[in-house]
């Protein structure tokens, strides 16, 4: 497969395995509303956030949605938007490479929003990340309507949404909902008991023998497809379909045949198409005009429609699935995930996740009545937690940091040992199981003993009271006082503290 190279691509492809793991910290000031909430806003830098996240996440994300920097040589109010092409590639491709890590393997997808400077690379360095063959599609979102006559050369009407799957053979898209004025397409003139229908044509485009043959209408009229064409099913079942009154021919039956389909039979949703008008997502003016209402005394350059980031919840989600952003910028996919009722993780490193993503959610929460609130009979409700980004798990002499969490390092040593996230918060040395391997961890007097190294350190005792395996296992711990023979017998791999935990 071809592949992009730039200045520093080497570089680029080791940044994400280089970064430390570090901690995030509540800020109960800037949580708001019910505090069962899952839902985060994490103010910090997206790359170490990212990482943060992983022991927690990997594998969990439904439904990702981006709206990077895009290089656009203009410089945005919140944004360095003027970042050499290099540069740019260097800074988006481990952020991708973290956030593959964070979809869901069967039904995870995502979507990136991007203009023509950047989107042709970005979909090189995708097919990279994610595989070529996990592409979706390129969608061209009409961002405003009005013609720029001073341009140079073409009045720049669209941008790019970039939508890849990780996993596209699984993959399934949601059907989008129907509207009242796509239903109005359907009637009844031959009043069938079905119901409402439409007609659509019956000839295909790929030529057949066994498709190709006279059709004879109720009034004689006699028809074949057209040139280089065949009908869409075989005699057989062309007779079937005119016996099951399927097949329409016109009020006075004379007319080229048409197929019935039924509204009934269509309600579950229909197809999206690639080419999404401002009529239906919204454009530009109108996310301006929504920021405006919520903010009136802040501006801010690039914000997205709701409208727009409804459309890809509503293909790439469901009610209760995990929604990410790791730009989040004035907080819409946020928003909008909280009033579809998504869970949501938000990343915003500058002041504005306090001054617009904060404030916007808690007029969320209270019931705010703009953007898609009244199509999603949205009334307020919920809440969420607001974090910073802390300090690493390791300190610079490479030794765990002492006010560590027992919880913390557990997550942090099973998503090490297992790349998967770890289900339920552990309250004893053992962390779980995982293909036919138990891990333990002994740390921080887990057992009960605060004393220096009590309970940390791996003796017959500990051993017994540890929770039964019957099978391999991995201890971590400060020290180890079985000798090998015991340790074999016992079949017991043991990991000192911290010498064998990941730094990485």
């Amino acid at each position: 497969m071809p592949t992009l190279n730039w200045l520093n691509k080497e570089e680029a492809l080791s940044i994400s395995s280089k970064v430390p793991y570090r901690l995030l910290e509540p800020m109960k000031k800037y949580s708001f509303g019910v505090p069962e909430s899952e839902n985060m806003l994490i103010q910090g830098d997206n790359l170490e956030t990212l990482k943060a996240l992983l022991p927690y996440y990997a594998g969990r994300v439904k439904c990702i949605f981006i709206d990077p920097p895009y290089n656009t040589q203009n410089a945005f109010e919140h944004y360095d938007d003027n970042l050499e092409h290099s540069q740019w590639l260097t800074m988006m491709y481990p952020r991708l490479e973290l956030l593959r890590e964070l979809l869901d393997t069967k039904q995870g997808s995502i979507w990136i929003s991007v203009d023509d400077s950047e989107a042709h690379y970005l979909k090189v360095i995708m097919d990279e990340i994610f595989g070529r063959e996990n592409f979706v599609s390129s969608i061209i979102w009409q961002k405003k309507h009005t013609r720029s006559n001073d341009a140079k050369w073409f009045s720049d009407n669209h941008d790019f949404i970039i939508v890849y799957a990780k996993n596209k053979n699984q993959w399934k898209i949601n059907k989008l909902s129907r509207s009242e004025e796509q239903d109005k397409c359907y009637g009844n003139p031959d009043k069938d008991h079905r119901g409402p229908w439409a007609s659509q044509p019956i000839q295909v485009k790929t030529p057949s023998d066994d498709y190709i043959y006279e059709i004879v209408t109720p009034e004689g009229r006699k028809f074949w497809p057209p040139k280089g064409r065949s009908w869409q099913f075989k005699k057989e079942r062309y007779f079937e379909l005119v016996a099951d009154n399927r097949i329409w021919f016109g009020k006075d039956g004379k007319n080229v045949p048409r197929i019935k389909k039924f509204l009934s039979e269509v309600q579950d949703g229909i197809v999206p198409l690639t080419i999404w008008p401002r009529q239906e997502v919204g454009d530009n003016q109108e996310a301006k005009g929504e920021m405006k209402i919520l903010f009136p005394e802040i501006s801010f350059s690039t914000p997205k429609p709701e409208r727009l980031i409804q459309r890809m919840l509503e293909l790439g989600s469901k009610a209760g699935d995990l929604v990410l952003d790791s730009f989040l910028g004035s907080g819409t996919t946020a928003a909008i995930a909280h009033k579809m009722g998504r869970k949501y993780i938000g990343i915003e490193m500058g002041e504005h996740a306090v001054t617009h993503c904060y404030e916007r959610l808690k007029k969320v929460v209270d019931g705010e009545i703009g953007g898609i609130s009244e199509s999603q009979h949205w009334k307020g409700g919920g809440g969420f937690h607001f974090y910073r980004l802390g300090p690493t798990i390791f300190a610079e002499d490479g030794k765990i940091r002492k006010d560590i969490p027992f919880a913390t390092l557990a997550v942090h040593v099973w998503f090490s040992e297992t790349r998967i996230p770890l289900n339920k918060m552990p309250k004893s040395p053992f962390l779980g199981e995982n293909e036919g391997k138990a891990y333990y961890l002994l740390f921080n007097g887990i057992l009960g003993d605060k004393s220096s190294g009590g309970g940390n350190v791996l003796t017959t005792k500990v051993l017994r009271s540890l929770p039964k395996y019957n099978g391999p296992r991995i201890i971590y711990g400060e020290l180890s006082l079985l000798n090998r023979e015991h340790l074999k017998r016992e079949m017991i791999t043991f990991k000192q503290i911290p010498y064998d935990v990941r730094m990485r």
